[in-house]
């Protein structure tokens, strides 16, 4: 008993000195953090829309194997759960970027994982959570070029053609959306939120617009 109710007040005393991101949930309502978030696209909603991507690069690919490249951290549930929708034969890889800094790009692009194998002759697939300037797509199908693939596409689960300023436009696009900051399905703000199975919106008006 006493074991117990020392180990009660040591633990106590020692949360007071640590700083925990706040992530509670209300009514679809999560807050992070400064910020509140709401529920915008539904799991339901996703793995619908994932069902008729998967279904047209299946079509599309049927003769030719894809070479599906995700770009990491924010693809990775789009990626898992769009291919497991793929039932053609094809590989998958992937590279990691670094853009997003809070709700800011940093301007900066730099390449921190890279492919390990040749691309030459491969029909190269793209896999990004979200697309809005294109300036992230610019970097990397400029760098995917160079290696000489039969070809490169894009397949996003997000995109803001208000946005797009870029030479590649997506070929494979989920859900078009206007500025909203979101998060969820890979997506974070400051590292949390990407587990959540849905998509949210920031909710309110805030100036900090992000752009990739």
């Amino acid at each position: 008993m006493v074991y117990a109710l020392l180990k009660c007040i040591i633990i106590n005393l020692s949360s007071k000195n640590r700083t925990f991101a706040t992530l509670t949930r209300k009514d679809k309502v999560f807050h992070i953090q400064d910020k509140s978030f709401v529920q915008y696209i539904s799991h339901e909603e996703i793995q619908a829309k994932l069902s008729l991507l998967a279904n047209k690069i299946n079509t599309d690919y049927s003769s030719k194997e894809p070479y599906f490249i995700s770009v990491l951290d924010g693809s990775f549930m789009f990626t898992s759960d769009l291919l497991k929708k793929v039932t053609i034969p094809h590989q998958v890889s992937f590279v990691k970027i670094k853009s997003y800094e809070n709700t800011e790009s940093t301007g900066t692009l730099n390449q921190l994982i890279g492919i390990q194998e040749s691309l030459q002759g491969k029909n190269v697939v793209v896999l990004e959570d979200i697309v809005d300037t294109g300036k992230t797509m610019d970097f990397l199908v400029n760098e995917l070029l160079q290696d000489n693939p039969a070809s490169v596409s894009i397949a996003t689960l997000v995109y803001k053609p208000a946005s797009f300023a870029g030479k590649y436009i997506p070929t494979y696009i989920g859900f078009e959306i206007s500025n909203e900051f979101i998060i969820g399905y890979g997506m974070d703000y400051n590292g949390y939120g990407r587990n959540l199975e849905s998509i949210y919106q920031i909710k309110g008006s805030d100036p900090k617009i992000p752009l990739c």
